[in-house]
């Protein structure tokens, strides 16, 4: 029996593993080695880290956690997660089986691409989701947004206030976008259908359906989430609707609405950023540390998911 199993082997979860390692708990860290992050060149406004190589953050992140006796790893996938008698039983892909008196959920969610052949490959290089995260890197240079949510205007005054000058909304794309937002702030829009991108060196190449081109220093997208399928949704965690899709609630320590269960990450807030992650985790190993010594400390969340 372990005393806590965490799904999820990226920011939050190893963060999440170095505090519970530090207080000697046994801890099994499930990590299915297909980070959210892992297409982007550069995590950035991450302190002391700033344009370096996620991967490269990660694996001294997982050095630092090794140096812990108590945390052993488990290149895995979690298929499912089950209360029992004294916690919780984790299965995974490979047929194991692993009982922990605690979970943390840091698995992330699934992102969802508009379905325009080129997006998967430019996604996370020149088709980006946060310009606090990448808008610096591409300032001043004509950018574009893709309009395929309710939340791109946001995005698209966002670039325009700090960022560059030359934005333009891409509107002639599926989604529930207003276009009187884009009208109504006077931005520069293009209302032709997009049929492909094209990720280069120096930017990206929209071709519409006219067949005209169009280049771009780099596009914003508003990506789906979701996180059907995983832990959070098999164990019944309470969620919240955000700009993007569903998140689990947390409370101020990680507990989530389940007993025993803890979140972070981008599993567990509407906004995703490394810097976040991380402190993210280090408050659920704090929470669920303490819930095993004071079991009574730390209650569930109320359920407010159907108020």
């Amino acid at each position: 029996m372990q005393d806590t199993v965490i799904v999820g082997g990226s920011f939050a979860g190893l963060s999440a593993a170095l505090q519970l390692g530090r207080a000697r708990r046994k801890v099994t860290v499930v990590n299915s080695g297909s980070p959210r992050n892992a297409p982007s060149q550069a995590a950035h406004g991450v302190p002391g880290w700033d344009g370096t190589k996620p991967a490269n953050i990660l694996e001294k992140f997982r050095n630092d956690v090794d140096a812990y006796p108590s945390i052993g790893f488990v290149e895995d996938k979690v298929t499912r997660v089950q209360a029992i008698d004294g916690g919780f039983e984790v299965a995974m892909a490979s047929t194991k089986v692993v009982k922990s008196k605690r979970i943390i959920l840091a698995h992330g969610v699934h992102d969802t691409l508009p379905d325009i052949p080129g997006a998967r490959e430019a996604w996370g290089r020149t088709l980006l989701h946060c310009p606090y995260c990448h808008g610096y890197e591409v300032r001043d240079r004509p950018l574009a947004v893709l309009a395929n949510h309710a939340m791109s205007g946001h995005q698209a005054e966002l670039l325009r206030s700090d960022w560059s000058d030359e934005v333009t909304v891409l509107t002639g794309t599926a989604g529930d976008f207003d276009i009187n937002s884009v009208e109504e702030n006077r931005f520069s829009h293009d209302p032709r259908s997009v049929v492909r991108l094209a990720s280069g060196n120096s930017g990206v190449t929209v071709t519409f359906q006219d067949g005209q081109t169009a280049e771009f220093a780099a596009i914003f997208v508003a990506p789906r989430v979701s996180f059907g399928g995983t832990p959070a949704a098999d164990l019944g965690c309470a969620t919240a609707d955000g700009p993007l899709g569903p998140y689990v609630q947390v409370g101020l320590m990680g507990q989530t609405s389940v007993a025993g269960v803890f979140a972070a990450g981008d599993c567990a807030r509407p906004g995703h950023n490394v810097t976040s992650a991380i402190g993210d985790g280090a408050t659920a190993g704090i929470g669920c540390h303490q819930s095993l010594i004071f079991p009574t400390f730390v209650q569930p969340l109320e359920d407010s998911s159907h108020d």
